[in-house]
């Protein structure tokens, strides 16, 4: 088994760490993650392996050489810093003319979600939010210092339209609170659950596991946002929606809790949807 990489900030990704990349055949681009930044890039007539990415924060190095990424896994309870380009489950705390102040965690300042900042949003349709509303979004800016405004979006700034992660105001379901680090996992199992990766990424197994026990109830929805909040609900799973969401949850954080092996994870899978009576 190979020994993780532990990198600090500034630290530079070792090459041979990196997936490989060919430099003539047409092949995937490198993927650069949460806790990644690219310092330098090769040009066109130097080798692939001449670029140099560094880390942002203290995490361990993960990579996915099927889908050519590379990103750094917080430790789990890092306490959140907000970075450009995260997506964040915020609740709103109140409004004002122009803004929606939101709380991405009880001990950071308010960020600033503007009023037109979702797709099709307009003075007269802005989306009309209540405190504790819940809204999925994405970091647009952090502006320089610890006490910069951070700003939120719900839209690409380039298309002026929602991403296909289904950013915009989240009603229904239910929202459990993980770490930081359990969080930065969800996000990359969830993403190459998507992609039918295999399973196990980022030591998880339990979405995958839930997503195919839960099938014949209807499935299930998540939100993972990398402030350590995660959105579930079970819409289509009528009077299983209740115990379908608590399964769900108490996986994810006994998981986070006990960093459970992936064996342990599909046992955890396994009693608790007996225990809910969702499994013979």
């Amino acid at each position: 088994m190979t020994t993780p990489l532990i990198l600090l900030p500034g630290d530079e990704v070792p090459n041979d760490h990196l997936p490989t990349i060919k430099s003539h055949a047409k092949s995937a681009p490198l993927k650069i993650g949460q806790g990644l930044r690219l310092v330098s890039q090769p040009s066109t007539t130097s080798t692939p392996q001449s670029r140099v990415l560094k880390a942002t924060q203290a995490g361990i190095l993960t990579t996915d050489s099927k889908r050519k990424i590379v990103s750094l896994l917080s430790f789990p309870n890092r306490r959140y810093t907000p970075t450009v380009n995260d997506l964040v489950l915020a609740q709103v705390h109140h409004s004002s003319a122009d803004y929606f102040h939101c709380i991405l965690t009880p001990h950071t300042p308010h960020a600033f979600l503007p009023q037109l900042s979702f797709e099709g949003a307009s003075k007269k349709t802005r989306p009309n939010l209540k405190q504790g509303d819940l809204v999925y979004a994405r970091v647009l800016s952090t502006g320089v210092g610890a006490s910069a405004e951070v700003e939120l979006t719900c839209v690409n700034p380039a298309t002026g339209k929602a991403e296909p992660g289904g950013l915009g105001p989240v009603t229904g379901g239910t929202v459990f609170d993980v770490s930081t680090g359990m969080a930065a996992r969800l996000l990359l199992a969830t993403s190459s659950r998507a992609d039918d990766s295999d399973d196990g990424v980022a030591g998880l197994v339990i979405i995958s596991e839930l997503g195919r026990k839960l099938a014949n109830v209807g499935g299930f929805e998540l939100a993972v946002g990398r402030n350590g909040r995660v959105w579930v609900d079970c819409p289509d799973a009528e009077e299983h929606a209740v115990p379908a969401i608590l399964a769900i949850g108490r996986c994810m954080q006994l998981t986070d809790e006990h960093n459970l092996d992936l064996a342990d994870q599909k046992k955890l899978v396994t009693r608790t949807l007996r225990e809910l009576k969702l499994a013979s």
